[in-house]
C-alpha cells in the first residue's frame, strides 16, 4: 500500500525514490478516478509539475493492470512538445518516472540524426516524445507506426499554436487511431485551443485547479529603475547581489544575447548563451553546463528558452522588457517552480516606466519598485555571505595542521585573514557604480501625476569642462555619425556618463570626443584592450588637442551670378529657322570652329544616298488610270510583291 492513493505501484516507488512527499494540485487532479479513461483539457501553469501529472495519468492506460511493460513494438503513447529542449526535458522526466516499469522511451526532435531515430523506432518503443515537425517526417516516411497508439499528449498546446504548428498537429492527430485518449495541457485556453480540443477530443474533462488560477505565487517580482546608460551595469549588480545558483537573463534579440555574453565573459561570469542561431549540439552543451555547475548565468532569447527547466534557477532578469504579458509570465515562470522561491527582476529604463507599468497591470502582477543594488550594497552582501560561509564551521583536518601552524608562525592571523579576503574578492566580479535615479527623474510620470511641469534646460554655451583628454572615434559624417546615438554608445561601452563627455567635433571620416581627464583611464579600461565599441567602431587616444583644421571647410554659397557675369553664349552660332523655329531635323547651323560645343562644329546636311525632289509637292506625277494597270515599283527590293499588283513579279 503506497501513500500516493490511485498511483500505479511502480510509479509510486519512483516518486518515493525521487523524494516526493506530496503531489501538486494538478497531479492530484489527474488521479481522479472519474478521469481514468477520459480525454482532458488541463490549464497548467509553468512549474506546476504537469510532466509528472500526465505521466501519472498515462500509466494506467498503458500498463492495463500490469506491473511492467512487455517487449517494445509500435508506440503506445505519443507526447508532442513545441521545442527540442522541452521535448528532451520531458523525456528525462518520464525516464525516471517509468524507470521501474521497464518502459522504453524514444525521442524524435529536429536537429538530431534522423537515421538514428529511425533505427530506434524500428527496434521499438513504448513512449515517443517529439516535436511536431520531426514527428510528421517520421509518419510520412512510415517510420513511426501509429496503429497501436492508446494515448496522445499535447504539452504547451498554446505555444505550439503560437509557433505555427497547427497543421502539423492536425496531421499527427489525424494519423492516430480514433479511439485513442487525448490529453491537452496549456497555460491558457484561448479560442484556438478550444477549437482544437473540440475537433480532436471526445467529451473532454476541463481541469483548472484553484492553486493554478493564482499565477506564480512563489515568485517575487521587482521592477528596478535605471538610467538608460546603466542598463548593463544594473544587470551585473543584480547578479552579484543575489549570487543565485542559476540565473537566466532574457534579451529580445540574438544580437543582444551575443553582446551581453561577451560583456559578462569579460567580467569573469561563468556564462553561456542560448539563441536560435546555435546548433542543437551547442544548445545541449549550454544547458548541460548550467545543470552541472560549470556555468551559472544563461543569456537567452524567448524562443530559445521556451519550456526549459533548470535546477536551482532562483533568478530571472529581464534585460529587455517583454513585449506582452504572456511573455512576461512565461519568462518569469522559469523560476519559482515546484514550490521553490524565485525572483523576477525587470530592468526598467526611466523612459520605459509607463510601458512597464502597463505590462505588469495587464499581467495582473504587483511588483515592488526600487533601484538596483548599489556597489556598496553588493559589497555588504558579499561580506555577509563570507562571514556566514559554512567553511568556517569545519575543523582543520589532521593533514592540514602542520601547514596551518607554519602560516600562523610566518605571517600571523591578521595577514592571513587579509590574504584570504583578497583571494575571495578576486574570484568575484567587482560591482558597478550606478547613477542616482529617483522617481522624480521620471519626467513622464511627473506630467502624468500633474506635478510641476518639466522645463527644458536653457540653451547656451556649456560651463568650463575642466581638464580633459581627446579621443578619436572611427566614424564621421560620411558614416552618418550623430551625437544622438554616439553618446549613448560611449556611455554604454565606456562606463561614463553624459557629464563626463565634453565637446564632440564631427569630421568627414572620424569624430573627436572630449572625455573628462579623471575618467579617461577608466574609459579605456572599460572598452577593453581592442579599443573597440559596437559595430566595429574603434577608439584612439590622442596625445593633445586635435587639429580641427584638417577637415576642409565647406565653401560658402555666393549666390546665383547675374546675367552679365555668365559665360558668353555666342559660340553656339545661329540656328536656321523653319516653320517650327528650328533648323531641318532640329539641328544647329554651322558655327565657328575655333571653340564652343563640339556638337555644333560640323555644318548640317541631309543624309546622303536619297534623291531629293526639287519641285513642289503638287507637281509630282500622279497615276490616274485603273488600279489593275498601275505601274509596278521597280526600285530597291523589287523582288517583293507590290501591294497594288495581283501577280508576283517575275
Amino acid at each position: 500500500m503506497t501513500e500516493f492513493n490511485g498511483v500505479v505501484p511502480a510509479i509510486a516507488k519512483a516518486l518515493q525514490k525521487r523524494g516526493y512527499a506530496e503531489l501538486t494540485p494538478v497531479q492530484k487532479a489527474m488521479l481522479d478516478p472519474a478521469l481514468a479513461a477520459s480525454d482532458a483539457l488541463v490549464s497548467a501553469q509553468t512549474g506546476s509539475g504537469k510532466t509528472v501529472a500526465f505521466g501519472l495519468a498515462l500509466a494506467p492506460t498503458l500498463l492495463e493492470g500490469r506491473e511492467r511493460f512487455g517487449n517494445a513494438g509500435a508506440p503506445l503513447a505519443l507526447v508532442i512538445a513545441p521545442t527540442r529542449e522541452l521535448a528532451l526535458q520531458v523525456k528525462r522526466e518520464l525516464e525516471w518516472l517509468f524507470e521501474m516499469t521497464g518502459a522504453v522511451i524514444a525521442s524524435c526532435v529536429g536537429g538530431m540524426d534522423i537515421r538514428s531515430e529511425r533505427r530506434t523506432l524500428e527496434r521499438g518503443a513504448h513512449i515517443v516524445v517529439g516535436t511536431p515537425g520531426r514527428l510528421c517526417d517520421h509518419i510520412r516516411r512510415r517510420a513511426l507506426d501509429m496503429s497501436e497508439l492508446k494515448a496522445a499528449v499535447l504539452d504547451e498546446a498554446d505555444e505550439m499554436l503560437d509557433l505555427g504548428f497547427r497543421e502539423d498537429l492536425e496531421f499527427i492527430l489525424d494519423a492516430a487511431p480514433d479511439e485513442r485518449r487525448t490529453l491537452m495541457f496549456s497555460a491558457t485556453v484561448p479560442a484556438a485551443i478550444a477549437k482544437l480540443a473540440k475537433s480532436y477530443q471526445r467529451d473532454a474533462v476541463r481541469i483548472s485547479t484553484a492553486a493554478e488560477e493564482k499565477q506564480h505565487i512563489d515568485i517575487e517580482y521587482r521592477a528596478l529603475m535605471v538610467a538608460p546608460s546603466d542598463r548593463e551595469n544594473a544587470i551585473i549588480n543584480v547578479l552579484r547581489y543575489y549570487e543565485a545558483t542559476n540565473a537566466i537573463v532574457f534579451c529580445s534579440t540574438r544580437a543582444a544575447v551575443n553582446h551581453l555574453t561577451a560583456r559578462f565573459n569579460n567580467r569573469n561570469f561563468a556564462v553561456v548563451a542560448l539563441s536560435g542561431e546555435l546548433t542543437q549540439n551547442e544548445r545541449t552543451h549550454a544547458l548541460q553546463a548550467m545543470r552541472d555547475g560549470r556555468a551559472r548565468v544563461c543569456i537567452a532569447t524567448d524562443v530559445a528558452a521556451r519550456g526549459i527547466d533548470l535546477p536551482g534557477l532562483d533568478l530571472v532578469i529581464h534585460a529587455d522588457l517583454p513585449t506582452n504579458p504572456d511573455t512576461l509570465l512565461h519568462r518569469s515562470g522559469r523560476t519559482g517552480r515546484a514550490g521553490r522561491k524565485g525572483i523576477s527582476a525587470m530592468i526598467v529604463p526611466l523612459n520605459a516606466r509607463r510601458k512597464a507599468e502597463r505590462l505588469l497591470e495587464n499581467a495582473g502582477i504587483s511588483a515592488a519598485w526600487a533601484r538596483p543594488p548599489s556597489a556598496e550594497e553588493v559589497s555588504e552582501r558579499d561580506d555577509e555571505r563570507l562571514l556566514a560561509d559554512p567553511i568556517f564551521n569545519e575543523t582543520p583536518q589532521e593533514e592540514e595542521q602542520g601547514l596551518v601552524q607554519q602560516l600562523l608562525a610566518s605571517h600571523g592571523a591578521e595577514k592571513l585573514a587579509a590574504a584570504f579576503l583578497r583571494l575571495y574578492r578576486t574570484n568575484h566580479s567587482a560591482p558597478e557604480d550606478l547613477l542616482e535615479v529617483t522617481v522624480q527623474d521620471d519626467r513622464s510620470r511627473k506630467r502624468r501625476d500633474n506635478a510641476e511641469p518639466y522645463e527644458p534646460a536653457q540653451k547656451g554655451p556649456r560651463e568650463d569642462f575642466g581638464a580633459s583628454v581627446w579621443f578619436s572615434v572611427s566614424v564621421g559624417r560620411k558614416q552618418n555619425a550623430e551625437p544622438r546615438w554616439l553618446i549613448p554608445m560611449l556611455c554604454r561601452n565606456g562606463n561614463v556618463t553624459k557629464r563626463e563627455i565634453g565637446a564632440i567635433k564631427m569630421q568627414p571620416e572620424e569624430t573627436f570626443v572630449e572625455i573628462a581627464a579623471a575618467s579617461a583611464e577608466s574609459f579605456l579600461a572599460a572598452i577593453g584592450p581592442n579599443k573597440a565599441l559596437e559595430r566595429g567602431i574603434r577608439v584612439t587616444r590622442l596625445s593633445g588637442t586635435p587639429d580641427f583644421s584638417r577637415a576642409p571647410a565647406p565653401k560658402p554659397y555666393a549666390g546665383k551670378p547675374s546675367r552679365d557675369e555668365r559665360p558668353d553664349d555666342t559660340f553656339r552660332g545661329e540656328r536656321p529657322k523653319n516653320k517650327f523655329g528650328k533648323g531641318p531635323g532640329g539641328g544647329y547651323a554651322a558655327a565657328d570652329n575655333s571653340g564652343g560645343d563640339k556638337r555644333d562644329s560640323k555644318p548640317w546636311s541631309k543624309k546622303p544616298g536619297k534623291p531629293a525632289f526639287d519641285g513642289p509637292k503638287s507637281d509630282k506625277p500622279k497615276y490616274e488610270g485603273p488600279r489593275s494597270e498601275a505601274p509596278k515599283y521597280e526600285g530597291k527590293g523589287g523582288g517583293a510583291q507590290n501591294k497594288f499588283s495581283k501577280k508576283k513579279p517575275g
